[in-house]
């Protein structure tokens, strides 16, 4: 099997994170979502939880953010562009995908010269509940 191969194969572990990472509201770090498995019952390693959230993230089906005390936190993605307001008390997550924003980026974009862009916009605050 060639690498490329072995990159687009799904595993029954693969597929164990991508269920948890749904079946999760907001974002989740690798250790919690881990603990969350283990806890199901299931025997994964901490290395395999790490592994197969880097994959999934890698073909857009897991969000990931960076959490104020700098580690990354796994969401399962809808498969569209979005951008998200999380909240910092609670994780609640809200995907937005309004065109104020892309226009915006790409005005600022073209305003610099700068071309072929992407994107990634994260909105911190508190939640109505919080």
């Amino acid at each position: 099997m060639t690498p490329s191969q072995t990159a687009r194969r799904t595993t029954p572990q693969r597929d164990l994170v991508r269920t948890g990472l749904a079946e999760t509201s907001g974002f989740v770090s690798a250790q919690d979502l881990h603990a969350r498995l283990l806890a199901a019952g299931h025997r994964i390693g901490l290395a395999t939880v790490y592994r197969a959230l880097a994959w999934l993230a890698g073909r857009g089906e897991a969000d990931t953010v960076r959490t104020s005390d700098g580690e990354t936190a796994y969401r399962h993605c809808s498969p569209t562009h979005h951008h998200h307001l999380i909240c910092r008390a609670c994780g609640r997550t809200v995907e937005i995908a309004e065109d104020p924003i892309e226009a915006w980026a790409a005005d600022v974009a073209a305003r610099h010269g700068f071309r072929d862009i992407a994107h990634v916009i994260e909105i911190d605050g508190l939640c109505p509940d919080c």
